[in-house]
């Protein structure tokens, strides 16, 4: 049997070869997180959220568009109607504003690059197509009719005006 002395114990150094090693893999893996997370957070996302955010504008330019367009009745004529339409409050965490004039509808967002326009395609009945709309009111159209033929307004709503808050409710 081998015997154990203090001297003999001091200069036996194996026990410190398992601690460097897993201290240099914590380092590493804490390096590779830190440089992934740096990465993601730096480029890729914000990247993917504006491309998402560019994606959500369109749609809410189309959806808003197509609401407009079908709110006026065809061949109408008496019209007094007011549609709610549903649309998101923010796009990409900032309030945005639609805004109607003549026969386009624009959408206006505080990053230009999320702005669009698309023009309206409208019954011959229609004579002016206004409005504005802030994203953090209810929105509705509304179609009157006029000595000339329909006016089409785009606003917020009021509460005395929803029917049964609903997104599309007419009321006559």
């Amino acid at each position: 049997m081998a015997e154990f002395s203090l001297a003999s114990l001091l200069a036996d150094r194996r026990a410190l070869s398992p601690v460097v090693g897993k201290t240099m893999e914590v380092a590493l893996v804490t390096v590779f997180v830190t440089l992934l997370v740096s990465t993601l957070y730096g480029g890729a996302v914000p990247a993917y959220r504006t491309a998402a955010a560019d994606e959500v504008g369109d749609r809410t330019l189309a959806t808003a568009a197509e609401r407009v367009e079908t709110a006026i009745p065809p061949n109408a004529t008496g019209v007094d109607s007011e549609t709610r339409v549903d649309l998101p409050r923010t796009i990409r965490g900032a309030q945005y504003r639609l805004r109607a004039n003549g026969s386009t509808l624009a959408l206006d967002h505080p990053d230009d690059r999320l702005d669009g326009r698309v023009r309206l395609s409208l019954p011959d009945a229609v004579v002016a197509v206004n409005g504005e709309w802030e994203s953090d009111d209810p929105a509705v159209v509304r179609v009157d009719d006029t000595a000339g033929g329909l006016a089409v307004e785009i606003g917020s709503s009021d509460a005395a005006s929803s029917t049964d808050g609903e997104p599309g409710a007419v009321t006559r």
